[in-house]
C-alpha cells in the first residue's frame, strides 16, 4: 500500500506522481532507498554536491560548531565562523570586497539585483533604473529573480507581476539563424547589446550567468561572449553582475568562472557548492566601489534594507569554509579537470543514438538534449512528463536521473571517480535507450 505524502514536491504536482522513493541514506555518489536500493547520484542532490554524500571532514565541521553555537543573529553582532569565511571568499575572489550572506541562490540574486538598483540612488544617478539580461536565463524562484532570469515555461503564469528587462539573445551553437555562421551570431548578439547600451542612458545593471545557462538547457557561451560584454558595460557605465551559484565552485572546470572568462563583475552571487552540498547558504559578493556607496551617516538613509534569519548561520558558514579549504587540500580543481575529460569519451556513443541531437559538455555539467528528428532538430514533446519516464527509467538503471524539458541534465557530484563517471555515462546511455520507446 502506498503512503500519502504530505510533502509539495516541486515540480512534481501532476497526478502521474502518486508516490515518492524515500532516501534513507547516502554515500559518496550513491544514495540508498527505503528498499535498500542504491542509486549513483547523477544529479549531485541538485547540483549543489562536491565531495559526495556523508564525507567525515564537512560532517566534523558541523557536528563541531553545533556544539558551540548553532545560530546568532546577525543584526548588530557577528560571529566567528561567518567573518572568517567572508575572509576567506574575499581573499579567493579577485577584486571583491564585501560579502552579503543568505540562505539559498534565489535569495543571492534577490540581494544583487537590490544592490545593482539602489547603487546608482545612493550616488544621486537617479534615472538608471533598468535591467538587462540574456534571454533564456535563469536566476531563482522568487520574484525579482524571475524577472531576472525569465523562463516562459516556468514563470509565464506570473508575467504580468514581474518587471520587465531588457532581454538579449544568446549564441547557442545548436540552433544558428540560417543566414549566420557561428562568429556571426555571436557578433550580432554583442552588436544588440552595444546598440542598447549606446542608445540608452537608463540602464543599471546587466545581470548574467556565468559560463553558461544551466537551467535554460546547458548553454555553454563560446570564448570570449561574457568577456565582450563586461567590456561594454564599463565602456557604457553599466553594472555587471554574474550569477555563479551553479556555475562557480569548479563545476565548470574552474574556481570561478568570472576569473576564467576574464570578466570582472561589480557584483557576484555563490550558492549551491558553497557548503559541499551538506547545508543551505549562498552569499552576495560586491567589489568595494558598490560597498562604498551604501556607507553614510543613519539620516542618509543609504544602507540595504535586507537581511534573512538565518544570514551568517554559524554552522552553515563553518562547513562552508572546510568545504574550500578542501579544494586547495585535494587539488580539487585540477582533478575536476581531469575527471571531465571521461564526459568526451562517451561523447560519440551518445551522439548516435537516434533521439539526441546534441551534446553539450564543460567541466562536470553535461546537457544532451533529446529531438524528435534530428535534420529538423525538432525538440521532444510528449503527453507525459519527460521528466518522470527518465527518473523512472534511470531508476531501472541505478541512476538518479532528472530532465529539464527535453534536456537530459549530468551534473554529479564534483569529486566522482573516473571509474564512477565512466558508470554513470554507461547507464546514462542504456536510459536513454530504453526511454525512446516511451516518448517517441
Amino acid at each position: 500500500m502506498k503512503k500519502t505524502s504530505f510533502v509539495w514536491h516541486p515540480n512534481t504536482q501532476m497526478k502521474e506522481w502518486d508516490s515518492f522513493d524515500q532516501i534513507k541514506s547516502a554515500k559518496g555518489v550513491w544514495l540508498v532507498d527505503s528498499k535498500g536500493n542504491k542509486i549513483l547520484d547523477a544529479v549531485g542532490s541538485m547540483w549543489c554536491n562536491v565531495w559526495g554524500h556523508s564525507n567525515p571532514e564537512l560532517i566534523n565541521a558541523i557536528t563541531t560548531q553545533s556544539k558551540k553555537l548553532q545560530h546568532s543573529s546577525m543584526f548588530n553582532l557577528t560571529n566567528e565562523p561567518a567573518e572568517k569565511l567572508a575572509e576567506y571568499l574575499v581573499k579567493i575572489s579577485p577584486k571583491m570586497n564585501k560579502v552579503f550572506y543568505s540562505d539559498n541562490g534565489s535569495s543571492a540574486m534577490e540581494i544583487a539585483i537590490k544592490l545593482a538598483l539602489q547603487y546608482w540612488k545612493n550616488i544621486g544617478e537617479k534615472n538608471k533604473t533598468r535591467v538587462a539580461t540574456l534571454e533564456n536565463g535563469y536566476h531563482g524562484d522568487t520574484f525579482g529573480a524571475m524577472s531576472v532570469g525569465y523562463v516562459p515555461e516556468f514563470f509565464g503564469k506570473f508575467k504580468k507581476q514581474l518587471f520587465t528587462t531588457l532581454q538579449f539573445p544568446v549564441p547557442n551553437k545548436y540552433r544558428i539563424p540560417k543566414e549566420f555562421t557561428f562568429l556571426d551570431y555571436q557578433n550580432q548578439c554583442i552588436e544588440k547589446i552595444e546598440k542598447e547600451f549606446s542608445q540608452k542612458n537608463n540602464i543599471a545593471a546587466f545581470i548574467m550567468e556565468s559560463g553558461a545557462q544551466v537551467a535554460g538547457g546547458v548553454i555553454i557561451y563560446p570564448k570570449d561572449f561574457q568577456r565582450k560584454i563586461s567590456v561594454l558595460c564599463k565602456k557604457y557605465n553599466v553594472l555587471f553582475v554574474l550569477d555563479e551559484i551553479a556555475t562557480g565552485f569548479g563545476r565548470l572546470g574552474s574556481m570561478f568562472q568570472y576569473e576564467e572568462q576574464k570578466s570582472m563583475p561589480d557584483i557576484v552571487a555563490y550558492g549551491k557548492m558553497l557548503t559541499g552540498g551538506y547545508l543551505t547558504l549562498a552569499a552576495t559578493l560586491a567589489n568595494k566601489k558598490m560597498y562604498d556607496s551604501f556607507l553614510g551617516e543613519f539620516n542618509d538613509w543609504k544602507h540595504l534594507f535586507h537581511g534573512h534569519t538565518y544570514t551568517g548561520n554559524p554552522i552553515a558558514s563553518s562547513v562552508a569554509l572546510e568545504n574550500l579549504k578542501m579544494y586547495k587540500k585535494y587539488n580539487l580543481i585540477k582533478k575536476i579537470q581531469k575527471t571531465s575529460k571521461v564526459f568526451e569519451q562517451h561523447y560519440q556513443r551518445i551522439s548516435e543514438i537516434d533521439i539526441v541531437g546534441d551534446i553539450r559538455h564543460k567541466g562536470m555539467l553535461m546537457g544532451i538534449e533529446l529531438v524528435s528528428n534530428k535534420r529538423k532538430k525538432t525538440p521532444i514533446t510528449t503527453k507525459k512528463s519527460i521528466n518522470k519516464i527518465f527518473f523512472e527509467e534511470g531508476k531501472k538503471n541505478g541512476i538518479y536521473l532528472r530532465t529539464l524539458g527535453n534536456i537530459v541534465m549530468l551534473v554529479p557530484p564534483l569529486a566522482i571517480t573516473e571509474t564512477e563517471l565512466n558508470l554513470l555515462l554507461e547507464r546514462t546511455i542504456s536510459t536513454i535507450e530504453s526511454a525512446k520507446s516511451k516518448i517517441i
